[in-house]
């Protein structure tokens, strides 16, 4: 049994340090995607505070033949299924390979609204091999519930996951 229960008085250095640790974890040695990503979908959700959407968005296929995001594993409400690359946060996560710290979803341009909820968002690319393969995509009622910290943190976590998903 896993059980994956940061203290909540942890400081974000050390939140982060201990939720890669445990991604680390589950994941090493595991070859199946879908099941990593299923398994840090949880800990982002059990690890980050405030949060009402926590998980991934691949890269794929789209129905016209391009890329686009499709929806990977997750925890929260109900979300988009696929985002076009370069739209909302997400796609411009995706299409630029830059994270994405957004404050206030109501004034990025563009902003897919999946929960009404959301106020701020952080999207972190994950890459492989030079390309996207898919983004972490964390959503807060809170808004500027994300910092530079938060960022970092997911950054050194996408690094883990990369050859993982």
């Amino acid at each position: 049994m896993y059980d994956f229960k940061p203290d909540p008085a942890l400081d974000a250095p050390e939140r982060y340090r201990q939720l890669c640790g445990a991604a680390e974890a589950l994941t090493t040695d595991e070859p199946d995607a879908v099941a990593n990503m299923a398994n840090v979908a949880a800990l982002l959700w059990e690890f980050v505070p405030d949060l009402n959407w926590a998980g991934f968005y691949r890269i794929g296929a789209s129905k016209s033949g391009g890329e686009e995001l499709i929806l990977g594993p997750f925890v929260g409400r109900p979300a988009c299924i696929r985002i076009p690359l370069g739209a909302g946060v997400c796609g411009a996560a995706a299409e630029s390979g830059e994270t994405q710290l957004v404050e206030d979803v109501h004034a990025f341009p563009g902003h897919i609204a999946c929960d009404a909820a959301s106020r701020s968002e952080l999207v972190v690319p994950v890459v492989r091999e030079g390309r996207v393969v898919a983004v972490i995509d964390l959503d807060s009622p809170e808004p500027a519930r994300f910092t530079r910290e938060d960022a970092a943190g997911l950054e050194r976590l996408a690094g883990i996951l990369a050859d993982r998903i």
